[in-house]
C-alpha cells in the first residue's frame, strides 16, 4: 500500500493527458475544455472563482480567458457588484461545442473503465468520493471520515 498515492497521482496524470489529447481534436486545450465545462454548470461567476476551481493562478486563467475571448469562445461581462471583476459566460458557438466535449469525455471514460464491472465502477466511485472527503477534511483541519 506504500505506492497507492503514487498510483493515484500517476493515473490522474495519464487521464489528464488522454483528455487533453482528445479535446485537442476539437481545437481546444484540456484546460480550456475544463473551463467550458465549469461554465456550463456555473456560468456568471467571476474569474477568481474559476481560477480556484481549476487550481490555477489568477493570472494564468486571465491569459487563457483572453485567448478564449479573442476566439469567440467565452464572453466577459462586468460584475455589477464589483466593477473591477469580470464574470464569464459561454457564447452560442461554444454551447454548440459542449456536446462534442461530452462525447470525448464519455468515450474516454469507457476506454478507461474497460473490463471493470458496473458494481466495481460504483465501488470505485464510492472510494474516490471518500478519498475526496478525507482530503477535504484534512484541508479544513477536521478529522477524516473513515467510511
Amino acid at each position: 500500500m506504500d505506492n497507492i498515492g503514487y498510483l493515484l497521482s500517476d493515473r490522474a496524470r495519464l487521464l489528464r493527458r488522454a483528455f487533453d489529447e482528445r479535446v485537442r481534436a476539437l481545437g481546444i486545450t484540456g484546460p480550456q475544455a475544463r473551463l467550458l465545462l465549469h461554465l456550463l454548470h456555473n456560468e456568471g461567476a467571476n474569474q477568481g472563482h474559476y481560477a480556484e476551481q481549476l487550481d490555477v493562478e489568477a493570472i494564468t486563467l486571465c491569459r487563457m480567458v483572453d485567448r478564449m475571448e479573442e476566439a469567440g469562445m467565452i464572453e466577459r461581462r462586468r460584475d455589477p457588484a464589483d466593477r473591477r471583476a469580470w464574470q464569464l459566460y459561454l457564447t452560442a458557438r461554444t454551447r454548440e461545442m459542449i456536446d462534442e466535449v461530452r462525447a470525448c469525455i464519455d468515450s474516454l471514460l469507457e476506454d478507461m473503465l474497460a473490463g471493470i464491472s458496473p458494481a466495481e465502477r460504483a465501488e470505485f466511485a464510492r472510494l474516490l468520493t471518500l478519498i475526496g472527503t478525507n482530503l477535504g477534511a484534512r484541508r479544513d483541519n477536521k478529522v477524516p471520515v473513515n467510511g
